[in-house]
């Protein structure tokens, strides 16, 4: 991965289609439901697609599945296939993996076992669909897994858009997701970067008090159109946090090409919009110009 030859790092992507598994029949509501939320005109590309999708532009991308087996029944996209199409595509990609941490001892096995065989170099959480609280002790021998190789831990916070507008909201609870939960998180492993996903309407002062208060925590911008940001948001992404906000779209419910046409139109300094765009994301993943 050449950093001189990117121009931005997406922090927020997701590998929504699998190449070897069929889709299952429950989740196109909620695919639909998604795709009207987000007025999404990418469909769901394959993780080869998406590679080439970012190649095209020059830019890298973090990329996940998402594991909410538990709560939904729904099966994932498997870890070990994202890591494997990742791994031909490592000039464009990083791979993150998902977990649903009701898996227990079966979950914290299969994430030493992906960090040790494919350098998994993170894990995302969606706490709303994979119905936990963060702060859960359930949930921290992963936790501990993920803090003793000092990976990024990637949390969905705020509202969300699965399941919006359908019955109920599809069953998924939007109390999981308040960013103030992962406040604990962060003060018991402290050596776990922690990255708050997305503007965490209706909690966003909490998100960024988390992120000014704790060392480690991030926030990734993606999920909403920058025209959307509320006023703090920028004026914390200017200032304190300047060193700690990502770039990242969300692709593909909402594309690169839309986010940084609308981030290019709000009031960002010029000196912070390349901390925004790649700068920030490369020292937190660890990333060198042979990497």
């Amino acid at each position: 991965m050449n950093l001189d030859e990117l121009v931005a790092i997406d922090v927020h992507t997701h590998a929504e289609t699998s190449c070897r598994l069929p889709t299952d029949e429950e989740r196109e509501a909620m695919e639909e439901a998604k795709r009207r939320y987000f007025k999404n005109t990418a469909g769901q590309p394959t993780v080869p697609e998406i590679a080439a999708y970012y190649r095209e532009r020059k830019m890298a991308c973090v990329i996940f599945p998402v594991d909410s087996e538990c709560a939904t029944g729904l099966h994932r996209v498997p870890n070990d296939e994202v890591a494997e199409l990742v791994a031909q595509n490592r000039d464009v990609m990083i791979p993150f993996a998902s977990i649903d941490p009701h898996k227990g001892k079966m979950g914290v096995r299969e994430a030493r076992r992906l960090i040790a065989e494919y350098g998994v170099r993170g894990f995302k959480f969606h706490p709303s669909v994979q119905a936990f609280y963060p702060n859960d002790r359930m949930a921290y021998p992963l936790y501990e897994v993920i803090a003793e190789h000092r990976l990024p831990a990637l949390f969905h916070t705020g509202q969300t858009g699965v399941g919006a507008g359908m019955p109920g909201g599809g069953g998924v609870r939007l109390k999981y997701s308040n960013p103030l939960h992962i406040d604990d998180v962060a003060a018991d492993f402290p050596d776990m970067p922690i990255i708050l996903a997305h503007p965490s309407f209706p909690w966003q002062e909490e998100a960024l008090s988390v992120a000014t208060h704790k060392p480690q925590v991030y926030i990734d911008l993606s999920g909403w159109s920058p025209k959307y940001f509320p006023t703090i948001l920028i004026q914390y992404a200017n200032t304190l946090l300047k060193h700690k906000m990502l770039f990242g779209s969300d692709f593909p419910l909402i594309t690169p090409d839309r986010w940084l046409d609308d981030f290019a139109k709000i009031p960002i300094k010029d000196e912070v919009r390349p901390l925004i765009l790649k700068e920030n994301a490369a020292r937190l993943l660890g990333l060198t110009k042979q990497a």
